[in-house]
């Protein structure tokens, strides 16, 4: 049997937290972890592992993962669980999954930014996050499989929210 690790680090601020302290602090947070439980957790009857780091300002911002036929489906990632491969989608209309690349013996890093608007409180303001997922597909469980190596392959999908957010 094997065992599919969704390691996710998220990285949350608003307008007020962009001084060159708040920068260096949220570059401080790693790229990679190893995965300990708790705070890991399984899903999908031990066939998954997801390992969130990082921020979470409203709670819940990490679903578990779907799945739907061959595909399990986890923030803004498809795994093929055939043929185990990463694809992306980007979140813009009208486009299509990007596919990324094989989980076959390596793993994958992603990142990608956003920004949203949150109301809170009576107001209204924006969320920015950069998150990184790392994807690795296991024969048998490895909590350090992404300090041991580096990834395969990193896809970036850096938007304009990375310019505007520096204004």
């Amino acid at each position: 049997m094997s065992l599919l690790i969704l390691q996710i680090i998220i990285k949350q601020w608003d307008k007020s937290q962009r001084s060159p302290a708040d920068v260096m602090q949220r570059s401080a947070i790693g790229h990679q972890h190893a995965v300990y439980f708790p705070p890991a957790l399984f899903v999908l009857d031990k066939r998954c592992v997801i390992d969130q780091h990082g921020d979470d300002r409203q709670g819940n911002r990490v679903k578990p993962p779907v799945v739907s036929n061959e595909l399990l489906i986890f923030d803004r990632f498809y795994i093929n669980t055939v043929d185990q491969s990463l694809a992306y989608w980007a979140s813009k209309v009208d486009s299509l999954p990007h596919m990324v690349g094989s989980l076959n013996n390596q793993w994958l890093q992603c990142q990608y930014n956003c920004r949203y608007s949150v109301f809170q409180s009576g107001l209204y303001y924006w969320l920015y996050e950069d998150v990184i997922v790392n994807v690795a597909w296991l024969k048998h469980f490895d909590a350090d499989v992404f300090l041991k190596s580096a990834p395969a392959l990193v896809y970036r999908d850096i938007s304009d929210c990375d310019t505007q957010r520096k204004a």
